[in-house]
Order: structure tokens, then C-alpha cells, then sequence
């Protein structure tokens, strides 16, 4: 037998065990058979290819999670980026661990491999010397060994299509990942925009707050401004106890003006208002003479119609007429025509509701005379009463302004006498405590006021200052709500507004 079809073959009864990749043949084995040199090899690298492909399948899959895994924690990169970080990258350490594994294994398979085939170098020449007799049977082994790895090939090649779909599903499903990520990073700088919009509102805030901090401190300036004046107005108010008693003396003839003035305008509002139910009156008439005109106008709109639908019938007889003309040479055709025409166009009733439209038209004439008549004479005396009360209302429109400016003017020459007399009271009322310290006389004063309209200006003042400050507060709130709702995940924090607040405070 040639030497390339010499082989080596263990005496052992299960032949099989040439196939299993962890079996040492020439530890257990004494015998030796020749068959094809390279079969052996084919099959030895076809155990070992499909290991390998066992194994880069566990690593593909390997892979495959950890990029699955890695889209997941970039998908929760804004809520959880810093524990997110720390398992991804256990993970990774985990699955670098698992490769080197993998490696590890496929280089200890090669290394296997590569003692098979030195030992195979080793004995093939002690193989070659042994005998052919149990050559039928080895061979019979190996078909039937044959046709089961073919069968395994072909189911193999089925779940390699399998795997193969897999991969590209999974593939897709990367790339759905992959537009996901992609989404999220825009929504990411979106927020980003937002986070750095409400940081200029927040900036803007903090400069209206110090704003109102300088208006604030110019308003207690002039504050204490006002006070020096006041301080300075009692030296005058000795002076104005003779004019309180003039003016008192002014007031009274000045309010018994008032109250007869008010006693003509309520005399001028009731003859206004009895106007005013006159004209209502006069509206009513109107609208009721309205709406006989418009069923006047509807009655002979509805006549009309009738008008235009018997001239309509008498321009159709006409033409039937005409027609009826153009058979006047042929007596028989002109017989027929003439019956289609008294068919068509005459009935029975024809005097009677001609009779009866007379009646009617003469009767609708006589209530539309009658009714254009009565309108022209309501409309003259509408036309009359209108211009009289126009005047009168013009009349009594004048004096009421003129009353009005006449108890404006008085009504202020009240005040203004009325705020004096106060202003000299509280300044007398404040002459006995004189002799007191600053202090006491800065509060006595600013509690009673010696003049009624500095009371009022610091009483709005200290209303403003008072707005101001909850202003401010409001505001400090909205900032803290606004750092609290966005500030970011670093550990880098805005300014506080605490020292504006304090010095409003």
C-alpha cells in the first residue's frame, strides 16, 4: 500500500474516539493502520474550527451584550451619569476578564493542536510499518463515520443560518439603539440650552434685586430728608393760627353754596330723567309704527309678486297666441290649437277672482295711503320732539358742567382749607412737647404729622419700601426655586443672594 494512505489506528474498540479533541491517541494506543494523511487532519481541524466557531459565537454574544449594555446606561446618562460610569465600566472590566478567558481557551486549543501534530509527525513513521488487515473495516468506520459529519454539517449549516438572522436582527437593534442615543444627546443639549437660559433669568434677577437695593436706599434717604423738613415746618407753626380761624370763617358760607347747588342738580336729574322716559315713550311708538310699515311693505312685496306672475301668464298666452297665429291657413289645426289654448290658460273662476283681485288691490291702496300718512305725521313729530328735547338736554347738559366745576373748584378750596386747619392743629398740638429729646419728637411727630400731606408722602413711601421688600422676597424665592429645578449634576454652585437680601433687610 503506498505510504501517503498509511494512518495510525488505536486498538481500542471505539474508533470514535479519533474525534474527541481532549483524547490522546498515542498515550493508550500500541497498534498502527495506513489510510488517507490527510483525513486525519481535516478531521482534527474541523473539530478544532468548529470549537473555534463555538467560541467566537460566545464572544460575538459577549459582545453584543456589552454594547446592549453600554446603549442602556447611555440611555440613563441624565439622571444616573456618575453611577452609570462606575458599572460600565465594571462591566467592562468583567467582560475584558471573560475575553482574555476566551483567548486563553482558543490559545490552549491551538497549542493542543499543535502537540497533536508533532505527535503525529512523531509516530507517523512507526505507523507506516504496520499491517493492512483490518484496513475493509476502519474504512467501512469511516464511511459511516462520514455520512454522520455530513449530516452534522448540514444541520450545522442550518443553525449557522440561524445565527446569521440573529446577528443581523441584533445588528438592527443596534442601530435602533444607536438613533435612541442619538435622540437623547439632542434632548441633552436642549436641556443645556434651557439650563443656560435660566442662568442669565437668574443673573437677571440678582441685578434687578440690586436695583431695588440703591432705590430702596434712596427712598430712606429721602425719608430722612422728609423728617429734617418736618423738623424744620414746626418752627412756622405759631404763624398759622390766625389762619385757621379765617378759614374756618370761609368755610361755612362756602358749604351752604354747596348743599343748594347739589339740591338744583338733584332737581336737574329728575326733570333729566323724566326726559329720558318721554324719548322711551317716543321709541316705543316708533317701533311699533316700524313694524306696521314693514307688514305694509311684506303685504305689497307679496302683491307685487302676484303682479309679476300675471304678466308672466299674459306674455305666455301671448306667445301661445302668436303661435296659434301661424296656423290661421289650416282651419283644423288652428281648431285644435285654439282648445289647447282655452285649456291651458282659461278657467272657470276667472270673473270671480278677478272680481276679487279688484277688491283686494283697491283696499291695499286705501291702508297704504293711510299708513304713509300716519308715518309722515309721526316721523314730522318725531322729527319736533327730538329737536326739543335735544335742546333741552344740550341745556341742561351746559348748566350741569358748569354746577360741576363750580362744586369741583369749592370742593377743592374745602380741601386745601380743610388740610391747613389739620396741618395747624397737629402743629400746635405739638408745640407743648417742644421741650422734649430728637428722638420723642421725631415720633410724636411722624404719628400725628404736622402736615397731613408729609404724613401721606411717608405713609407712601414706607408702602413702597414695604412692596419693595416683598418684591425682593418673591424673587429670592423664584431663584431658589429655579436653582434647586436646574442646577446641574457638578459640583460647581452659583453665587448666593443672601448679602443683597440682608441689606434690604
Amino acid at each position: 500500500m503506498p505510504k501517503r494512505h498509511k494512518i495510525w489506528v488505536c486498538k481500542r474498540q471505539n474508533p470514535a474516539s479519533l474525534y474527541d479533541p481532549d483524547f490522546k491517541p498515542f498515550s493508550k494506543c500500541s497498534s498502527m493502520v495506513t489510510f488517507a494523511d490527510l483525513s486525519v487532519i481535516f478531521l482534527t481541524e474541523s473539530a478544532n474550527n468548529q470549537k473555534l466557531m463555538l467560541e467566537y459565537e460566545k464572544f460575538q454574544e459577549m459582545q453584543s451584550k456589552m454594547m446592549k449594555m453600554q446603549e442602556e446606561y447611555e440611555r440613563q446618562l441624565i439622571e444616573k451619569e456618575e453611577s452609570k460610569q462606575r458599572d460600565m465600566e465594571r462591566q467592562t472590566e468583567y467582560y475584558e476578564t471573560k475575553l482574555q478567558e476566551m483567548t486563553a481557551k482558543l490559545e490552549q486549543a491551538n497549542d493542543e493542536s499543535r502537540e497533536q501534530n508533532k505527535e503525529y509527525e512523531e509516530t507517523k513513521k512507526q505507523i507506516e510499518e504496520d499491517s493492512d488487515r483490518e484496513i475493509l473495516d476502519i474504512k467501512n468506520n469511516y464511511e459511516i463515520q462520514l455520512r454522520r459529519e455530513r449530516e452534522e454539517n448540514i444541520k450545522l449549516k442550518g443553525e449557522t443560518g440561524i445565527m446569521k438572522k440573529k446577528f443581523i436582527s441584533q445588528q438592527r437593534e443596534i442601530d435602533d439603539h444607536k438613533e435612541e442615543i442619538n435622540r437623547f444627546k439632542s434632548e441633552v443639549s436642549k436641556l443645556n440650552g434651557e439650563k443656560e437660559k435660566m442662568k442669565k433669568d437668574i443673573q437677571g434677577l440678582r441685578k434687578e434685586i440690586v436695583e431695588r437695593d440703591d432705590t430702596i436706599q434712596d427712598k430712606e434717604k429721602r425719608i430722612y430728608d422728609l423728617k429734617k423738613k418736618n423738623q424744620e415746618l414746626e418752627k412756622f407753626k405759631f404763624v398759622l393760627d390766625y389762619k385757621i380761624k379765617e378759614l374756618k370763617k370761609q368755610i361755612e358760607p362756602r358749604e351752604n353754596d354747596i348743599k343748594q347747588m347739589k339740591d338744583q342738580i338733584q332737581e336737574m336729574e329728575s326733570e333729566l330723567e323724566r326726559f329720558h322716559k318721554q324719548n322711551t315713550q317716543l321709541e316705543l311708538s316708533i317701533k311699533e309704527l316700524t313694524q306696521k310699515l314693514k307688514a305694509t311693505d311684506k303685504e305689497m312685496h307679496l302683491e307685487r309678486e302676484k303682479v309679476h306672475d300675471i304678466k308672466a301668464k299674459l306674455k305666455q298666452f301671448k306667445t301661445d297666441l302668436h303661435n296659434c297665429v301661424g296656423y290661421i291657413q289650416d282651419p283644423k289645426m288652428l281648431k285644435e290649437t285654439i282648445k289647447a289654448l282655452y285649456a291651458k290658460h282659461v278657467r272657470d273662476d276667472i270673473t270671480e277672482s278677478a272680481s276679487v283681485d279688484a277688491d283686494i288691490q283697491k283696499e291695499y291702496s286705501r291702508q297704504r295711503e293711510h299708513l304713509e300718512r300716519s308715518v309722515a305725521s309721526l316721523r314730522k313729530k318725531l322729527a319736533k320732539d327730538s329737536e326739543i328735547h335735544r335742546a333741552d338736554n344740550v341745556r341742561i347738559m351746559q348748566e350741569n358742567v358748569s354746577l360741576i366745576k363750580e362744586i369741583n373748584d369749592l370742593r377743592r378750596e374745602l380741601k386745601i382749607a380743610r388740610t391747613q386747619i389739620h396741618d395747624l392743629e397737629a402743629a400746635l398740638g405739638m408745640h407743648s412737647k417742644k421741650n422734649k429729646n430728637d428722638t420723642a419728637a421725631v415720633a410724636a411727630f411722624s404719628s400725628k404729622g404736622p402736615s397731613a400731606l408729609m404724613q401721606s408722602e411717608m405713609e407712601e413711601k414706607n408702602k413702597i419700601i414695604d412692596m419693595q421688600k416683598l418684591e425682593i422676597k418673591r424673587l429670592r424665592m423664584e431663584i431658589t426655586d429655579i436653582e434647586m429645578g436646574s442646577r446641574p449634576p457638578s459640583s460647581q454652585r452659583l453665587p448666593p443672594v443672601q448679602p443683597a437680601i440682608e441689606s434690604v433687610g
